[in-house]
């Protein structure tokens, strides 16, 4: 029992990196039609708002201590985080959580690199074919990775949780079980938790705001919404940087995860095409919900006792789902209909 729990709680954690990534680029295929291989890149960019905005706060400033001498007799060095010398006690409280608060350093920045991204080089591929985006999506998310490596180098850069979360929560004694049956690790837990709540607030927003329920609209019928007068492209524009923000938070909590590195948008983004397309394109329920379960498939299939049956299912196991699944219903899960079906 305790097995298979922690293995359920696993999956959720993969399948809801997988659900945002995912979600970003349904929003944006769904909206522009543009099948966007840079948007692996913008999960990567996310993470790297939290690296700068940790090695701009911990920046040390150094001093010398006439009153302490070292070995040689010289006055002793004392480096201070610059938060600490303009905030005092409260730099360090921004040093411990800097990765959730480097949240509204990535907002801002995520959503004007998707306007940007929109505005100067995808707007010119809305009627070019799905090979076209592709390519120039692609060489797009390869030269900001190698931008991010000649800023940042080459090698992860470690990204520590708060310390008050660091440990793991009871979850067996949460459910009524034997306490310590079942630990996880908190961030994991928050982890899943944030994804839910982005998940939620982007469908909030499409269903329940006037803004959202236009861009619905267009993204059923472009043309007519046109021609009430309704400046459809703005909203899509807007959209499509809504689409980067929901990448770069996804990649900035996965920071204390996986270290972040130059080709971390590389490693998800054929992950989460799969996860789109199982899901089906353009449907973002489709999404989410291939996203979750491509996930826990995952941490199922890497079990002990599964890959002692199968050696490497774990590696395979989101491909030959979608393998099947397209087989059977080309469209994906919860496609619309006469989308990838000929």
């Amino acid at each position: 029992m305790e097995t298979i729990l922690a293995q359920l709680l696993n999956g959720l954690d993969k399948g809801g990196a997988y659900a945002l990534i995912a979600l970003g680029l349904t929003l944006v295929f769904g909206t522009l039609g543009v099948v966007n291989f840079a948007h692996g890149a913008l999960f990567m960019l996310g993470a790297f708002c939290a690296v700068a905005f940790r090695q701009f706060i911990t920046y040390e400033t150094v001093t010398l201590d006439p009153t302490k001498l070292s070995p040689w007799g010289a006055p002793l060095e004392i480096k201070t985080p610059m938060a600490q010398i303009w905030f005092g006690d409260f730099g360090a409280v921004l040093i411990n959580w800097s990765v959730p608060i480097s949240i509204l350093l990535a907002i801002p920045v995520m959503l004007v690199i998707g306007i940007v991204m929109e505005r100067g080089l995808i707007k010119h591929f809305y009627k070019r074919a799905h090979m076209d985006q592709i390519l120039v999506t692609f060489g797009l998310a390869i030269v900001l990775q190698e931008v991010v490596k000649a800023i940042f180098g080459a090698n992860p850069i470690s990204q520590p949780m708060p310390v008050e979360l660091r440990g793991s929560a009871d979850i067996g004694a949460m459910l009524g079980l034997t306490p310590g049956m079942v630990t996880y690790p908190i961030w994991r837990l928050i982890y899943f938790l944030f994804s839910a709540s982005i998940i939620g607030a982007v469908f909030a927003f499409l269903r329940l705001t006037t803004f959202g329920m236009v861009v619905r609209a267009g993204m059923a019928d472009r043309e007519t919404v046109g021609i009430l007068g309704i400046n459809i492209d703005r909203r899509f524009t807007i959209m499509f940087g809504l689409a980067a923000v929901v990448a770069g938070l996804a990649g900035v909590m996965y920071t204390p995860l996986v270290p972040p590195n130059y080709h971390l948008g590389m490693d998800f983004l054929v992950l989460s095409f799969v996860v789109v397309v199982v899901g089906g394109m353009g449907s973002l329920p489709g999404a989410v919900a291939a996203g979750f379960l491509l996930g826990i498939l995952q941490s199922f299939a890497s079990m002990t006792e599964i890959k002692a049956i199968i050696p490497g299912i774990d590696q395979i196991i989101i491909y030959l789902v979608a393998v099947v699944i397209l087989l059977v219903r080309p469209r994906g899960l919860l496609g619309r209909r006469g989308v990838m079906e000929t």
